[in-house]
């Protein structure tokens, strides 16, 4: 990865110390995305077989950027601003990750290894076996300090709940807006956009709406919703804001729930697709977009418009595509100069990425140099809070994807319950916002 050189300045020049080392970041970004830019690309061991990881998503799910970060171990390294003097320590890993003794497991090991039942049944063996496995167990050492003490929570109320502020939240936020409905709309991320400020931009992208353009205080960041329960109170959502005095458990009573979460960030099965430097499509127009951090060059396998769209923003800041890979085909005409149908992808390097192949449709296998691979399909619904509210959730065969099933003006089997987005099923940005102010339609008119 490299930082561009035309991009503006994103924050003061600051130093990190990554395992006893002054690594050059930059203040208030994620500190995994300074690590890239700094040609870190190893940031732990896997737990069992110890191969070396590096950050995929920048979405937080996935476990590839964990970190131990200020004695506190796994830390998201895609979630947390770098700050002068953090410190940081790769996990699961002896005397380093970059030389790590326990990576010869994978190579004695090449078929796998059920450690449940290595020596199953062997005097003396076994018990030493199941020592070693509770000595290597776990993920990263405990913290070096105590938890701060937990702020109490706070009950809210509002008329109409929304989880996510992309598209769909955004548009139907509007529609909440200027119909004069109390609402209260919850974001993970610092600010509100979703895919329409990290994603590659289409050219139908309806514009985003700016924060401030709702009722001060009805649009809440840097809040994750963490579940949607039933108490004496009424149904609420269990939200994790962060606010100045540290992070408060959130209570939000509502007489409408929106769920507008998007969806997660697909990983393609492939031979080495967990090398470093394999990321998702929307993480890597993240990494462009909001930072100004790229690969030098980079090959993109996966379908959909967003592939396309990513190898445009790419070539347009100076990466060198070397191949875009459609897995279903086919190729839509015009689109990409080194586009084709392939299949049976595989990333190659020993530490990190540094070449990619596919079988091309005649057959013969294609080998490129690139020091990146990125998977771009759509992403996989974030179905789960709407299951849990009562949201009855199919499995769509010809996708691959569960999808929360819904009429068209987003209400579910749950009657305060209504979706939009990508946690049906897709599409684009245009038509997430369409959803998203069709559902905020319906749900005012069952209010009483």
């Amino acid at each position: 990865m490299r930082r561009l050189p035309d991009a503006s300045p994103r924050g003061r020049a600051i130093t990190v110390d990554l395992d006893g080392e002054a690594v050059p970041a930059v203040e208030g970004e994620p500190v995994a995305c300074s690590l890239l830019a700094a040609g870190e690309a190893v940031f732990a061991r896997s737990i069992k077989y110890h191969r070396p990881r590096g950050a995929y998503c920048f979405a937080a799910a996935c476990s590839h950027c964990l970190m131990r970060v200020d004695g506190m171990p796994n830390v998201y390294t895609c979630r947390v601003p770098a700050r002068s003097g953090m410190r940081l320590e790769r996990q699961n890993a002896f005397p380093s990750a970059k030389i790590d003794v326990f990576g010869t497991i994978d190579w004695f090991f090449p078929r796998g290894l059920d450690h449940h039942e290595m020596f199953a049944g062997v005097p003396v063996a076994e018990q030493v076996m199941a020592k070693v496995a509770r000595q290597l167990a776990g993920l990263g050492l405990l913290p070096e300090n105590e938890a701060p003490p937990r702020l109490p929570a706070r009950n809210v109320n509002t008329r109409v709940a929304v989880v996510g502020g992309g598209a769909a939240g955004l548009a139907a936020a509007r529609v909440l807006a200027d119909r004069g409905v109390p609402f209260l709309l919850f974001e993970r991320d610092e600010r509100v956009g979703g895919r329409l400020t990290r994603g590659a931009p289409q050219p139908d992208d309806p514009a985003v709406i700016d924060a401030a353009a709702f009722p001060k205080g009805s649009i809440i960041t840097r809040a994750a919703v963490l579940g949607l329960y039933d108490d004496e109170g009424g149904r609420f959502l269990a939200v994790g804001a962060t606010e100045p005095e540290g992070l408060r458990l959130l209570k939000v009573y509502a007489d409408r729930f929106l769920l507008t979460p998007g969806g997660h960030p697909a990983l393609i099965p492939f031979e080495n697709n967990d090398l470093p430097g394999v990321y998702a499509g929307r993480a890597a127009s993240l990494l462009l977009r909001e930072h100004g951090v790229a690969p030098e060059t980079a090959a993109l396998v996966g379908w959909g418009a967003e592939l396309y769209a990513l190898a445009q923003l790419l070539e347009a800041h100076g990466t060198k595509v070397q191949a875009v890979v459609d897995l279903r085909g086919p190729v839509p005409t015009g689109v990409h100069a080194k586009a084709s149908v392939g299949s049976e992808p595989k990333a190659h390097g020993l530490k990190k990425v540094g070449a990619f192949s596919f079988k091309r449709e005649n057959g013969k296998r294609q080998k490129v140099d690139c020091d990146a691979v990125i998977i771009s399909t759509p992403t996989s619904p974030s179905f789960e809070l709407a299951r849990q509210g009562g949201a009855a959730v199919r499995f769509d065969e010809e996708r691959g994807l569960f999808v929360v099933e819904a009429e068209a003006d987003g209400s579910t089997a749950a009657p305060d319950l209504f979706v939009a987005g990508d946690i049906t099923g897709g599409g684009n940005a245009k038509a997430a916002a369409t959803a998203g102010a069709r559902a905020a339609e319906a749900l005012i008119g069952g209010l009483s």
